[in-house]
């Protein structure tokens, strides 16, 4: 499963509301090569399945990854933070081993 906080659902809820997205838009999480640790996550909204997705639910929201990057992603909770080091969505992937100073990137 991938899950997703209060404050994180809150902003995407914002940021869906702001882009006058249709209710069937949904959160499109994935892993694409890059970065200084090897891995980068991408978010985007969409409202088109594709062949092989994994489609959760959490909090009333559809997320949705390709099942490559579910592998990845598996047991990933998608965060908001307002902290003092900058405000922004941040994934708590307990699959890496290790992560960037930024939090963009990571390995497995």
């Amino acid at each position: 499963m991938i899950g997703i906080s209060e404050n994180a659902k809150t902003q995407v809820d914002k940021l869906m509301s702001d882009a006058d997205l249709t209710a069937d838009y949904f959160l499109r999480v994935s892993v694409v090569g890059g970065g200084c640790s090897g891995l980068t996550y991408k978010m985007d909204f969409d409202n088109e399945d594709q062949p092989e997705d994994q489609v959760f639910e959490d909090k009333g929201l559809k997320i949705v990854t390709d099942l490559k990057s579910f592998l990845y992603l598996c047991g990933t909770e998608l965060e908001f933070s307002r902290g003092l080091d900058g405000q922004g969505f941040y994934f708590n992937n307990p699959n890496a081993s290790r992560t960037c100073g930024c939090g963009e990137s990571f390995a497995v």
